[in-house]
């Protein structure tokens, strides 16, 4: 497998989450949009009958199900999506064909921000870095204070732009004391190869690649302690007002906390049974992205993540590139703990 090949399927790997792009217009009605959403109860068995429509991005839940015996769903799946990025998946939210998807803390906010009424269900926290800064070849850059005057690869709505602008922020750096160039994530290599930018912020699995082709040729790496904090998932309120859905989304809930244990876990039959047999990537690669891999942890309390998700919306408005709101209204708390108390302590916190 060629260098290049390897950039492509580990940028493949490392952009499924986050993706959005804020070009949409806010609604007047956005700010309250959430007002109809339910707060009955959940229904402590699923319905007869039931079904759901979830996104399993690269068909990463149901592998790890199977491989960690989980057992058969107390509900129908009438559609596996594989999709993973943030505008695909609002768009499927809108269309009716997606009932419940795994993203990071922006596609909500996102959502949001064009009026679409959705809420976040469930939990997982990120302690550790999952993106760092490489330079395209020949640059002298070797902190993020050297950033200032320099292009920045930024995609506004995806994971790896907020982590830009919160580093920015950390380095005391004004937005316009550096220049924002627009691209979508997976552009961020090619515009890093051909110096359309200076710095591209990059996801763990995706860097020793670029280096590897390109370190000889004076690109580097630029770590920070800025963490992406949210891998999520969240549904649209439509689906969260049926009371037979919820229901069953709060019994999807402890298939995707324990699926993702199972996963961290168990790194080298994951390796295999995913990265190898599934995503063409030598064994050597898939152990390079596990070693990396954060730690499932599910917080019986959401307080840390709204905190930590309205510091993400106040920072991309100061940027003018969202209203301020209060991210409140982005989480039914209905399902606030189901995660947590489907694991061990371990991965409760």
């Amino acid at each position: 497998m060629s260098v290049d090949r390897r950039l492509f399927l580990t940028s493949l790997l490392g952009a499924a989450a986050g993706v959005t792009g804020l070009s949409g217009c806010a609604d007047s009605s956005a700010a309250a949009s959430t007002k109809g959403a339910s707060t009955a109860a959940l229904a402590e068995k699923v319905p007869a009958g039931t079904s759901l429509k979830i996104s399993s991005y690269l068909n990463t839940q149901q592998l790890q199900f199977k491989l960690a015996k989980l057992g058969d769903l107390p509900f129908k799946v009438s559609t596996w999506a594989n999709i993973g990025a943030g505008p695909d998946v609002i768009n499927a939210f809108r269309a009716g064909s997606l009932d419940v998807a795994n993203n990071a803390g922006i596609p909500p906010i996102q959502a949001h921000y064009q009026g679409y009424d959705a809420k976040i269900v469930a939990i997982n926290v990120t302690r550790k870095p999952n993106y760092l800064f490489a330079t395209k070849p020949g640059s002298d850059i070797k902190s993020v204070a050297d950033f200032k005057g320099k292009k920045l690869a930024f995609s506004q709505g995806q994971a790896q732009g907020v982590v830009l602008l919160r580093a920015l922020k950390q380095a005391g750096l004004a937005y316009d004391e550096v220049k924002l160039v627009p691209l979508t994530s997976n552009q961020f290599l090619t515009a890093l190869q051909s110096g359309q930018v200076d710095i591209a912020p990059l996801g763990n699995s995706q860097a020793p690649a670029y280096i590897a082709q390109y370190g000889a040729k004076g690109a580097r790496t630029i770590k920070t302690d800025v963490v992406d904090l949210l891998n999520l998932l969240w549904a649209p309120v439509s689906v969260l007002n049926d009371p037979a859905k919820a229901a069953a989304i709060a019994a999807y809930i402890p298939y995707w906390a324990k699926g993702q244990v199972w996963a961290y876990e168990n790194p080298d039959a994951w390796n295999e049974e995913f990265y190898v047999k599934t995503q063409n990537l030598t064994l050597a690669q898939a152990r390079a992205i596990t070693a990396l891999a954060n730690k499932p942890l599910f917080p019986p309390s959401w307080d840390e993540a709204i905190k930590w998700e309205q510091e993400t919306a106040d920072l991309l408005a100061e940027g003018g590139f969202v209203k301020k709101f209060d991210v409140g209204s982005l989480f039914d708390h209905r399902f606030e703990g189901i995660a947590a108390k489907s694991v061990t302590a371990e991965y409760r916190r």
